[in-house]
């Protein structure tokens, strides 16, 4: 049997009076690649949000990994602790411009260890190694490229060994060639480290070559429409939004 990872019950999101989703649930089951897709204006980013602790939905429960992270009394330090057992990939990749790739992967090492400052620079040195970046510790954001950006953001994801991983549209602005490279890294990791993955994403070409399991948000009925593994999905869809979703409306 599947054993979830982060379980969602009942969740309503809202901007004042102004609901962006509601009666929302849905089950990530350890090392599933969740993909919570749908189209422009649907929540995916915002709920992405409410998962990692950054925007407090307007009702619903969300259990991370056993424990309460929204609902029930859970407080800020709950939601923090929790969260250690987390990385983030942003869709700008969020690197420091100003701080070459290692002083960006050691940040969350020297804040949340106590490893001395050489076990640092070795765990440095194997992140980047892991995602292909082996001798770029020295180079500025500025200095590589787009698809090696989001992989030096990968590695700072992965700096705390973290059980989940959440990736905001991750091949946004990548060419196809480096898109697949960063999903089939995505999926090593996820086989190599036995990590959950959370993933929004509108690419069809990731949504069907590595996702294991989905959610489909609909911006006109404001909740769940669909749920399940993306390629059965697309060979008998539940409605017409979610096969012109996942058609782009050819069919």
């Amino acid at each position: 049997m599947p054993e979830a990872f982060l379980e969602i019950k009942e969740m309503t999101v809202a901007y004042g009076d102004n609901v962006i989703m509601k009666d929302v649930s849905f089950t990530v089951n350890k090392e599933d690649v969740f993909i919570i897709m749908g189209g422009s204006g649907c929540g995916k980013s915002t709920l992405l949000s409410v998962l990692t602790g950054l925007k407090q939905p307007a009702k619903g429960t969300e259990i991370f990994d056993g424990k309460v992270f929204w609902g029930n009394g859970a407080t800020k330090d709950d939601r923090d602790a929790l969260m250690r057992k987390a990385g983030i990939l942003y869709q700008s990749g969020a690197l420091w411009s100003s701080m070459t790739l290692a002083e960006n992967i050691a940040l969350p090492l020297e804040q949340y260890t106590k490893l001395s400052k050489p076990e640092i620079r070795d765990l440095v040195a194997l992140k980047l190694d892991l995602v292909g970046l082996g001798g770029f510790q020295d180079y500025y954001p500025a200095e590589i490229s787009g698809g090696m950006k989001k992989r030096a953001g990968l590695a700072r994801a992965l700096a705390l060994d973290p059980k989940i991983v959440f990736f905001d549209e991750p091949s946004a602005g990548l060419d196809p060639i480096s898109s697949k490279n960063l999903d089939d890294l995505i999926l090593q990791i996820k086989d190599n480290l036995h990590t959950t993955i959370v993933m929004v994403t509108h690419e069809l070409a990731s949504i069907f070559a590595i996702g294991t399991n989905s959610i489909f948000l609909d911006a006109q009925t404001k909740t769940v429409i669909a749920k399940g593994n993306p390629t059965d999905l697309l060979k008998n869809p539940p409605n017409k939004t979610l096969e012109h979703f996942l058609t782009r409306g050819e069919k």
